[in-house]
């Protein structure tokens, strides 16, 4: 009978190297969790005009929407927040009735080239408060009593995983939106790294010895397996990605970093579909009008460059951009200068190509809210996704959103 054998010389740099490859975050994130990513990558294309890409990104801790989209008119607003509401004087009217936080001037030259539609009172029925829970509902599309382990952009990879095109994280982790059953999304904030990753000379050599084959589908041998398709897509993102560079000066933190790497992507032609960005920070519950102002202000300096970033490189036309967080806040201040987590919110698409540009419904009804003292939802969440499916990517709904969710009309 035939048997095998590892040398103990192998097995100590196996163990040794074991500890510093999981400190390679980046790269476990892109190739333990994405192990069939390579053939999503290996039909990028060259040009990267004319190829419709989503571009989601996530105002993590549940940021305020009632001052960031203010109804500067309404008594109810001032009376719920004697020292948190924002006055008139010091915001930027969009109408009679609502106006942008002082802090968003960047997104109001947006606003007014037509490229930003507000979507007020978004939400799910039987809201969730929980920051984790309320975050997995937006991120598998699911009922707020149901449970899912698959992601609405997964399932979207999984339906339509023989097309070459895949989704990116800018990030070190993948979001359980970017998870299938069978294909997932790619994290990693650093082209470069996962290049040098790659090219590491322990990998090759433990692929040239073929070591896969001594440890097993359940212990490392499948990340060898991996890493022999991912050494050459690793290379190709890398060599493509830096063939440009953005010249716009973006914020040195991380959501500054994020937007401009996602705009070298996308700029440099990788036949990417989904891009993924989050800016954390946003659970507001004391202090709320230093902390939101600081960051609805980056927030909106760096969407700005990269609406530029990609004018410049005639790649806005063919992106869409989706604004969210996981839920709102109480519409009445707490005792900590803050607000509490609350349920419906404003969600903003931004885009060259968009049905109804500026207001898109009716504001909140402050004088009809829910028993919790929180604003009403009018618009499923999953209609949005329904219709960034079948009108912007040109997808089946029915793979990938579970539920009677017609779409709405926003390009």
């Amino acid at each position: 009978m035939h048997s095998t054998y590892v040398t103990p010389r192998i097995s100590n740099v196996l163990d040794m190297k074991r500890r510093e490859f999981v400190k390679q975050t980046s790269l476990v994130s892109s190739l333990l969790l994405v192990p069939r990513f390579i053939q999503a990558f290996d039909d990028l294309v060259t040009s990267a005009s004319g190829y419709r890409r989503l571009v989601v990104i996530q105002l993590s801790g549940g940021n305020d929407g009632l001052n960031t989209i203010v109804p500067y008119r309404n008594d109810i607003y001032y009376s719920s927040r004697p020292n948190l509401a924002l006055r008139s004087n010091n915001l930027i009217a969009l109408n009679d009735e609502l106006a942008l936080h002082n802090s968003l001037t960047p997104f109001m030259r947006l606003y007014e080239k037509g490229y930003v539609s507000i979507l007020n009172n978004v939400g799910y029925p039987n809201p969730d408060r929980s920051h984790f829970r309320s975050m997995d509902i937006w991120h598998t599309a699911s009922h707020s009593h149901e449970y899912l382990q698959t992601g609405w952009i997964g399932r979207y990879l999984d339906a339509n995983g023989e097309k070459p095109y895949n989704a990116i994280e800018l990030n070190e982790k993948l979001s359980l939106a970017l998870k299938g059953q069978v294909r997932n999304g790619m994290a990693t904030n650093n082209a470069q790294l996962l290049y040098r990753t790659a090219q590491d000379p322990y990998f090759k050599t433990l692929i040239k010895h073929q070591l896969d084959d001594h440890l097993g589908e359940h212990n490392l041998g499948y990340l060898y397996r991996t890493l022999i398709s991912a050494e050459s897509s690793a290379k190709y993102i890398y060599e493509k990605s830096k063939t440009k560079r953005s010249n716009e000066e973006y914020s040195k933190g991380s959501f500054g970093r994020q937007m401009k790497s996602a705009a070298q992507f996308i700029n440099s032609g990788l036949k990417t579909r989904v891009f993924y960005v989050a800016q954390n920070g946003y659970d507001t519950h004391a202090n709320q009008k230093q902390t939101q102002a600081r960051l609805l202000g980056n927030f909106a300096v760096n969407l700005e460059k990269f609406v530029i970033d990609l004018k410049k490189a005639g790649t806005f036309e063919d992106t869409l951009i989706m604004v969210f967080s996981e839920f709102g806040r109480r519409v009445k201040q707490n005792a900590a200068q803050g607000t509490d987590h609350g349920a419906a919110n404003s969600v903003f698409i931004l885009g060259e190509n968009l049905k109804k540009p500026g207001i898109f419904n009716e504001p909140s009804n402050l004088t009809d809210l829910d028993t919790n003292g929180d604003i009403k939802y009018e618009i499923d969440f999953r209609a949005i996704y329904s219709s960034i499916l079948r009108d912007w990517m040109r997808a089946d709904v029915e793979s990938v959103i579970s539920g009677d969710f017609p779409p709405i009309t926003l390009v």
